[in-house]
């Protein structure tokens, strides 16, 4: 096959604060399937992965669990290595930000930016994020806290070094909108330009002296490196870049990179740092940044302190690698936060992978054994319904690669289970059972056979980059061959003769859910007591729930509260809003009138346990349109600490259209 030439892809490095859960673990799979079917296309593909290991959270994390960052670190590491393992993940390196060719660069690049004045010493004061580890000004706040991760900041004013940031600016808007591929999807791109580069860009502090767990500025020992230029600097780094000019031989051919998968709330880092670093330093740019959506259990943000937590070890062992993959590969849309739930990766277990694939291989097979001893061959005998089964056989390579070209997984997963669905059709059309009732047709039953055995050899060795282990099953089964790309749009290449397994053993067996999500108590149990340890709260002792400080509003006066009409309304119907994962729309019987109120809370409360409910209304709020559907009020809801909400009903039994005074 045809050398198409190098494609190197990487994700963003995982922050080593913790053990990753499966919406980061997500990045890993994604990067694998499109670095796995760049290999089969025919790509000489390089593949980097690791993890981000300074900064002030670490050195916190470290003394408060008594060790040093480099232990804590050490640890961490190994569990996030060890569950890209796990999932299949076909990296060419593991890089390290505490690897000694790492840190040699990153303080060669520093020192190289300072001399040449893109960096500068000067003293930092602002508000502080640890969590993100970012500085803000008051105007950057929102709500007063951390504008990425709704946290609180705290002053903090040091001595710092910093980057230049608007000497590069006007160049990065140029690159940008002459390169319309260079940040996808669109939208990113759009936020990019209009939040962060068009407004105009402040110098970036590009060191720290309030922590000591970092890269140290070579030529002032009181500084470390500070995150995104230690960060970011991987991608170059872990394939031979050297600031002094003597690049390595790989370097030398894979970069610039082809591709930089990252999560959705770090695009601003690589598409606006990143590529100005890589300006001052006159290297290539990355071709293209791809900001992925994130997968949300439930439609939350997963943490701990939720109990929401959904790890990729918990999952493989309940369904095993390949179903995992598929499930976070089919479920997550291009441009929109996926889903994800035990009771939906049960369903898409049963529906997809037990009933779609699963079947139609152990028919096959078993079919092939009982009127055949198992061997396949072709007779010629054919009917129309034959070459509409190949016509989208041998059209699903093009589809599939057409969706991968643009990073449409999910809508190339779809295409290949099409191929499979096709296939279950074609078997309910030929009705092998019945042919094999009279003599006279076995030569067009060993036809259909073979049309079968074919097909599915085609669609296993697509499916390869997605499902690798069940793709070796399948082509193990019928005793089919991986073929190369260029073949996969070639029908009839299963040799005559061919003889398929002679016990079929089952892909994925049909799953209940009962027991599954009986199995999920104890994983939440345990994750509830090792969050309680974590958070130093003893057995028997109750996490404090029933004091929670907010941040005041404005005072008002009564005649501004006299503007609000509060009153109690009945549900008396509810549904899901089609459009959204999030929203419920309510009718609210409100005295004599009904109003229909759509709400935020569909991670909370099923529809029909809306349905009697006596809740409390914001009548006179102007109307509105969510996700195509009109809203004519607001319910009433409380939230905790952790983010859950709960309806705000009356104490006492109170007529609908009671007002709330």
């Amino acid at each position: 096959m045809e050398n198409k030439g190098k494609y190197y892809i990487t994700t963003a490095i995982t922050y080593t604060s913790g053990k990753p859960h499966i919406g980061n673990t997500y990045e890993a799979i994604l990067a694998d399937s499109i670095a796995r079917y760049k290999r089969l296309e025919g790509y000489d593909v390089y593949f980097m992965t690791g993890t981000d290991e300074h900064g002030q959270k670490i050195e916190e994390k470290a003394a408060a669990k008594g060790v040093t960052p480099k232990e804590f670190v050490d640890d961490v590491a190994g569990v996030v290595k060890g569950l890209w393992d796990m999932m299949g993940t076909s990296y060419d390196r593991f890089i390290r930000t505490t690897d000694e060719d790492h840190e040699r660069q990153v303080q060669k690049i520093f020192k190289k930016l300072y001399e040449q004045g893109d960096i500068y010493k000067s003293t930092y004061e602002g508000l502080y994020c640890t969590p993100c580890e970012s500085f803000w000004t008051e105007s950057q706040l929102k709500d007063g806290k951390c504008p990425d991760c709704g946290r609180e900041v705290k002053p903090a004013k040091e001595e710092a070094y910093f980057f230049k940031m608007s000497k590069y600016a006007d160049r990065l808007i140029e690159h940008i909108n002459t390169h319309p591929e260079f940040i996808q999807p669109v939208s990113r791109k759009n936020e990019m330009m209009n939040n962060f580069l068009l407004p105009g860009l402040q110098d970036l502090c590009v060191s720290r002296t309030s922590f000591k767990w970092g890269i140290p500025v070579d030529f002032d020992d009181k500084h470390v490196v500070y995150v995104w230029l230690d960060a970011l600097s991987n991608y170059i780094t872990g394939i031979g870049y050297d600031a002094e000019g003597d690049y390595s031989d790989r370097y030398k051919k894979y970069w610039p990179a082809d591709l930089h998968l990252i999560g959705k709330d770090i695009v601003r880092f690589h598409t606006i740092y990143w590529p100005i670093f890589l300006m001052a330093l006159n290297e290539p740019l990355p071709k293209q940044v791809f900001g992925h959506p994130w997968l949300l259990q439930g439609g939350e943000k997963m943490s701990k302190s939720r109990g929401n937590v959904i790890y990729a070890d918990d999952l493989v062992r309940l369904f095993g690698v390949d179903a995992t993959r598929f499930f976070v590969l089919h479920e997550m849309p291009y441009d929109n936060d996926g889903v994800i739930t035990w009771e939906l990766v049960v369903e898409r277990f049963n529906s997809e992978l037990a009933n779609v694939l699963g079947n139609l291989v152990n028919r096959t097979i078993s079919m092939s054994n009982k009127y055949f001893d198992g061997f396949v061959s072709q007779t010629g005998v054919t009917e129309p319904v034959d070459e509409d089964l190949k016509t989208v056989v041998i059209s699903c390579r093009d589809k599939v690669s057409a969706k991968m070209e643009t990073f449409r997984v999910a809508d190339a997963l779809t295409e290949i289970f099409a191929l499979f669905r096709r296939c279950n059709k074609y078997i309910d059309e030929t009705e092998p059972w019945v042919l094999a009732k009279s003599e006279d047709k076995k030569e067009r039953l060993s036809e259909v056979m073979y049309n079968l055995v074919e097909s599915i050899c085609i669609g296993a060795n697509l499916l390869k980059p997605f499902m690798p282990e069940t793709a070796d099953k399948i082509l193990m089964q019928i005793h089919g061959t991986e073929r190369d790309y260029d073949l996969l749009d070639q029908y009839g290449l299963t040799a005559p003769g061919t003889k398929v397994t002679e016990e079929p053993k089952a892909l994925f067996a049909r799953l209940d859910v009962n027991e599954i999500m009986a199995e999920v108590e104890k994983i939440r149990a345990a994750q509830k007591a090792e969050y309680e340890k974590e958070a130093g709260i003893s057995e028997g002792e109750e996490k404090e729930t029933d004091v929670i400080n907010i941040e005041a509003k404005p005072e008002i006066t009564y005649d501004d509260f006299a503007k609000l009409q509060f009153q109690v309304g009945e549900i008396i119907e509810c549904e899901e809003v089609k459009k959204s994962k999030k929203l419920l729309c309510s009718k609210v019987k409100i005295g004599s009138e009904v109003k229909q109120i759509v709400s935020g809370i569909k991670a909370y409360y099923k529809p029909e346990e809306m349905v009697g409910k006596k809740v409390m209304v914001l009548v006179n709020l102007k109307p509105a349109t969510l996700a195509g559907v009109v809203s004519e009020g607001m319910l009433l809801c409380a939230e905790d600490a952790e983010g859950n909400l709960a309806l705000v009903t009356p104490e006492k039994p109170m007529p609908s259209g009671a007002e709330i005074c």
